[in-house]
């Protein structure tokens, strides 16, 4: 009884210790989340550290990030990824509370507020497959403050990724935080203009095609192309507006870090817009087009149609008298009836095409 009362008191103390480790590794775990020398940062897609000189120094995200260091920190987030959605409503990051809450919200709608200390909103961008450029519209939601900006997407966008190739390359200086988000807009309107080139292209050879009378199965592609003028017109006629509105506002109550050349911006936009919307309605006329030959082709038919109707009904009104069973029938008893019958077919024929023809019903 001694020794199992023994045995039993060193099992109990075995478990509490392991509690009280296991509280202790919680307790530090939580430390940990909330201090500026964090562990790994969870859902964290890539980061940089912009120095003074404009530099820019990739991170490794898999090793703790200082977000209290020198210089303008980068971090780019997955939020698809419900640990980062819940690390970022924790941490203690110097954003505003609404900036924040929009980075976190799956708002669709593009937008950017203005306030003396940060600039945050939701812009759209194109998805970006592992190979090319797509169609599909996504939104990168960020933040931004003199020394941080604090961007997030749930699919991967091609902007944000041309924008960080380009800063590992060391082929661009960035001088402040506005400046990254003005790359990263410029990257925006240079991809819808690579798209809006290839979409140009390809309505010069459905113009060929036409203009060849060649339109076999041609409707599918402009309706496609149409669509893609019209996505990309709504994404471009969006983030005008917004830039226009920051523009209007003034960058004077904004801190120099925060100074978007929106004016800028927005000109480069409405000039791009201006050929999508021009390439929209050149898809219009083509489509116009394809169905004015489409439909001539079909009148054509129909036209053809309606003459072999028209010469095949004398001789079947003939055929019928003759097939008919009845008393009196002419030419049942005559030896060249047949021959004779037929002559009438092909002459009811004849007579058919020759009053088609005087009308103008042949051409």
């Amino acid at each position: 009884m001694a020794r199992f009362g023994a045995s039993g008191s060193v099992v109990s103390f075995g478990r509490l210790g392991l509690i009280v480790q296991a509280e202790a590794l919680t307790a530090e775990g939580i430390a940990a989340r909330h201090s500026p020398h964090a562990a790994q940062i969870p859902g964290l897609v890539w980061a940089f550290r912009i120095h003074a000189n404009g530099s820019a120094e990739p991170l490794n995200v898999d090793e703790p990030v200082d977000l209290r260091g020198d210089g303008l920190l980068w971090l780019h987030f997955n939020l698809g990824d419900l640990r980062a959605d819940q690390w970022l409503a924790s941490a203690d990051l110097d954003i505003p509370e609404a900036g924040k809450a929009l980075l976190l919200s799956r708002d669709n709608f593009q937008q950017i507020h203005a306030a003396d200390d940060s600039i945050y909103g939701v812009f759209s961008d194109l998805v970006r497959a592992i190979d090319r450029v797509t169609e599909e519209t996504g939104y990168l939601h960020f933040v931004m403050t003199e020394r941080l900006l604090v961007s997030g997407r749930h699919h991967a966008l091609c902007a944000v990724d041309a924008t960080r190739r380009v800063l590992e390359s060391g082929q661009q200086r960035i001088s402040s935080g506005a400046a990254l988000l003005e790359t990263i807009v410029e990257y925006v309107a240079e991809t819808m203009e690579r798209v809006a080139e290839e979409v140009g292209a390809k309505l010069d050879s459905i113009e060929e095609k036409i203009l060849s009378d060649d339109s076999t199965d041609l409707r599918r592609d402009l309706g496609r192309l149409r669509r893609t003028c019209v996505r990309l017109h709504r994404q471009l006629s969006g983030l005008l507006l917004m830039f226009r509105r920051l523009d209007q506002q003034g960058p004077e109550a904004l801190k120099p870090a925060l100074r978007l050349r929106a004016g800028k911006l927005a000109q480069r936009l409405d000039a791009l817009d201006h050929v999508v919307v021009e390439m929209r309605e050149r898809s219009r006329l083509l489509q116009e087009e394809l169905h004015l030959k489409i439909e001539e082709q079909t009148n054509k038919s129909i036209h053809l149609l309606s003459v072999l109707t028209a010469l095949l009904l004398p001789p079947t009104l003939v055929t019928g008298v003759f097939g008919m069973n009845t008393k009196g029938l002419p030419l049942t008893d005559v030896e060249t009836g047949f021959l004779t019958a037929s002559v009438l077919i092909v002459s009811s024929s004849a007579l058919a095409y020759f009053i088609m023809k005087r009308f103008g019903i042949l051409r």
